[in-house]
């Protein structure tokens, strides 16, 4: 009679495990996870040329510069901005088909502080 109780009590236990692991199955939650894309490449990175620069200087105040102009070529760049001195102000520029814009107004660039014109342009 021990034997038979042992052999019942070990049945019911291995059913009972049984029962809830399929029961802890059904209650899993899945992921549904979407097909994506990644890769590597490499492209030639060109510089830009700038010529035909202007300066434009105020009227009241010649020793002011408020604009400067030039042309870039490849002239499909949507983005230039231009700096007349090294650890200045870069001023924000607009491009019309190559034909390149920038107020030098805020802050005030001078003629004194423009030592030099350095322009970063990108796609």
């Amino acid at each position: 009679m021990r034997k038979t109780n042992r052999i019942r009590r070990f049945a019911f236990t291995a059913a009972l495990a049984a029962f809830l692991a399929s029961g802890a199955y059904a209650f899993t939650a899945s992921n549904t996870v979407p097909g994506t894309q990644v890769g590597a490449g490499s492209g030639t990175i060109s510089g830009y040329t700038a010529t035909n620069v202007q300066y434009t200087l105020d009227a009241t105040t010649p020793t002011n510069v408020n604009a400067v102009a030039f042309t870039i070529a490849p002239a499909t760049t949507s983005a230039v901005k231009v700096q007349l001195s090294s650890g200045g102000a870069w001023y924000s520029c607009t491009n019309t088909a190559g034909a390149v814009s920038c107020a030098t107004t805020s802050p005030q660039a001078t003629a004194a502080a423009a030592t030099q014109l350095t322009v970063v342009a990108a796609q």
